[in-house]
Order: structure tokens, then sequence, then C-alpha cells
């Protein structure tokens, strides 16, 4: 329990840096408020929809359907996705048939997509 915690936290913090560093927003919860473009507002939106309705692996699909690796715009929705996903309970994770390490895994994922695995080993790297 005590290392989900701490897995939490360190996502949560890995998140509001790269927010912060690339697109000057400093929050200490993220949400779908926070992006200007009325697209990608609705873009997260259904993702996070889908994602309370239970659907989170097919959430999570769509995103990397939508994820363009030279679109600072779907980098800053897949961090708002993850920073929601991590938000959820490990019991409500568990029951959608997702878990906590594939939280990380995703965001590890995502940063590296981005290159920007020198940030996320700040905080992930010894998990």
């Amino acid at each position: 329990m005590f290392e989900q915690d701490y897995v939490m936290r360190l996502i949560k913090e890995m998140v509001r840096a790269i927010l912060k560093l690339l697109f000057n927003i400093d929050s200490e919860s993220p949400t779908a408020e926070l992006l200007e473009n009325k697209e990608q507002k609705e873009t997260l939106e259904n993702l996070l929809d889908l994602v309370d309705a239970g659907k989170i692996n097919e959430a999570e699909n769509r995103l990397y359907d939508f994820i363009s690796d030279s679109d600072m715009g779907s980098l800053e929705i897949a961090l708002l996705f993850y920073s929601y996903l991590n938000d959820k309970t490990d019991a409500f994770l568990e029951e959608n048939a997702f878990s906590r390490e594939e939280v990380k895994s995703g965001m590890k994922n995502l940063v590296d997509m981005f290159g920007l695995s020198s940030i996320a080993g700040m905080f992930l790297e010894d998990l």
C-alpha cells in the first residue's frame, strides 16, 4: 500500500513538472479545464468518460491512436489523461482490468515518445 501511494505521488509530481516546464501550467490538480483548445478539451473529456465507464484499456488505446510525437497538444492531453487515471483508486483500476503498474508504464512510454525520458528518470528511475 505504501509503495502504491509513493508511485502515485511520483507520477503526480512528474506530470506537474512537465506541465510547468513545457506549458507553463502550475496546478495541484490538473484537469481538462486547463486546456484552451476546445477540440483538445473535448477529446480528453471523451477519454475520461471511457475511464469512468470502466473502459480504461479502450481509452488508453484511443489515446495512443490520437497521440502524435510532434504535437505538443497531444502530449498535454496525454499528461492530463494519466494524471486523471493516477487519481483513481487501486480498487477501481483492478475492477476495470488495469493496474497502478500500467499507469506508471503508460507514463514512461509517453515521456519516451516525446523525448522526455530524462525528466521521467528523475521521478520513476528507482521504481
